[in-house]
């Protein structure tokens, strides 16, 4: 026997779904046509979803071009910073050998030649000395290593320097040594 003729005379619940399906009528296509015009109001989204990617994405963008042009400066800056700290040494001693008396005057001359050209190359590197004598204590650019009483002094006035400090814009490279006052 066919698996038909089983079928037909077996069990109810073995038969085929063919059967079970109806045939489509005009009502059931439209019925079945609306819902694939739902996605209409889906598809006027994707735009707008695309849109707003498209705005985030450009803002992200924007971001890492400004935090990378940061980075550029901070690391300019950085290198800059390593670099005068490297010739403060040479600074020192170009200081101390101008306050040493000699008898040579082409020698004193020379030297300081040298301490104004290397002055000049610091100014061009953007470094600045850092004021002292004269003004008040700023723990944040100055380092005390002496304090003295005097009366004639204002309370915490700086009276004298021992090692110059520089900065670089805000970034202090050195912090000046020196003496405070009351």
């Amino acid at each position: 026997m066919s698996s038909k003729k089983k079928n037909e005379h077996g069990d109810p619940a073995q038969e085929p779904e063919a059967a079970e399906k109806t045939p489509e009528t005009p009502e059931t296509a439209q019925a079945e046509a609306e819902p694939q015009a739902a996605p209409a109001p889906a598809a006027e989204e994707k735009p707008q979803a695309d849109s707003e990617r498209y705005l985030r994405l450009m803002a992200e963008f924007d971001n890492y071009k400004k935090r990378s042009a940061k980075e550029r400066e901070n690391i300019y800056t950085d290198v800059r910073v390593d670099t005068v700290t490297k010739f403060l040494p040479v600074f020192d001693n170009l200081e101390r050998a101008m306050k040493t008396e000699t008898a040579d005057e082409a020698f004193k001359k020379g030297v300081e030649m040298t301490f104004n050209q290397l002055m000049d190359v610091f100014r061009k590197l953007g470094v600045e000395e850092i004021e002292s004598v004269g003004k008040p204590f700023d723990p944040s650019v100055h380092n005390a290593v002496m304090h003295v009483e005097d009366a004639e002094r204002g309370e915490n006035e700086i009276v004298e320097e021992f090692q110059k400090g520089f900065r670089i814009g805000d970034k202090v490279i050195r912090h000046s040594m020196v003496k405070v006052a009351n």
